[in-house]
């Protein structure tokens, strides 16, 4: 395994979130599968070459994300697949990696323009108002700068375009690309929004008008533009990753006083 010590120079990484990365790449590597048992903390730290500390707060932030789980008195397992995840191929995505992201990304497209046309013209009186209430809040939020609220009500959103659908399937397909969507939002951009907000909400209003009109190929064309505005930002945010683990350090270890702590993971801000 590469050594996950801190960059030298761009933006900080905490030494916390390069080991959870690392640890995610060892899962590909040995081809575990979902409720396969991991080794001890101290055996993970070691074949990490990091500290036992940092080894910690990396399993946390993985568990937290749905990728472990940690079992008292049992050990560290791969968690097991979830909602939306059929394929336990799907344990091996690799949230920080350009490929992996731009593949989901690319998939989301897919899905959510044609639930999107869809919902323009199968959507009820009331479906059309709960997604312009998604749209209307996350705007609201936006212009608040809340990102906790704004991720609530991205997710409301895209949830109640899915339900519009009438597709329990396409709508159960929304939901879990965006759980892994998720899991990138925590890793790479770990509290920082990565664009306007408000941008996005907006895009949000105007794919609700559009189904609200039964404008089908508006709102697919509208949706396409909105998950390329998300597509942008994370390449631009794992190319920055790249260029600053090549701008590295001397090996080292990674600081055993990064960690996410106590407080439960930063809010998921991505315009997505």
């Amino acid at each position: 395994m590469a050594d996950p010590s801190p960059v030298s120079d761009g933006p900080y990484r905490p030494g916390y979130e390069l080991v959870a990365e690392q640890l995610l790449e060892y899962i590909a590597e040995q081809n575990l599968r979902p409720g396969d048992r991991l080794p001890t903390e101290a055996g993970l730290a070691e074949i990490l070459g990091a500290t036992r500390n940092v080894t910690r707060e990396a399993v946390k932030v993985l568990a937290a994300i749905g990728r472990l789980s940690v079992r008292r008195g049992a050990g560290i397992f791969v968690a097991e697949a979830s909602g939306g995840l059929v394929d336990d191929h799907l344990s091996h995505f690799r949230p920080t990696s350009m490929e992996d992201v731009l593949m989901l990304l690319d998939y989301r497209t897919v899905i959510e323009s044609e639930t999107a046309r869809r919902a323009a013209g199968l959507a009820n009186p009331v479906e059309v108002r709960t997604i312009r209430e998604g749209a209307q809040s996350s705007l609201t939020a936006a212009q608040a700068n809340d990102g906790h609220a704004f991720a609530r009500a991205d997710e409301a959103f895209h949830d109640a375009v899915g339900a519009a659908a009438h597709n329990v399937f396409l709508r159960s397909s929304v939901a879990g690309v965006r759980r892994l969507a998720s899991q990138s939002d925590v890793l790479l951009f770990h509290g920082d929004a990565p664009g306007s907000l408000e941008v996005a909400a907006r895009q949000h209003l105007a794919i609700a008008e559009a189904v609200a009109a039964g404008e089908a190929d508006l709102a697919s064309e509208l949706m396409v533009e909105h998950i390329a505005t998300t597509q942008s930002q994370f390449e631009r945010k794992i190319r920055d990753r790249l260029f600053n683990l090549g701008e590295r350090a001397a090996p080292g270890r990674p600081t055993t006083d990064s960690g996410p702590g106590d407080s439960g993971l930063p809010p998921q801000t991505s315009v997505s």
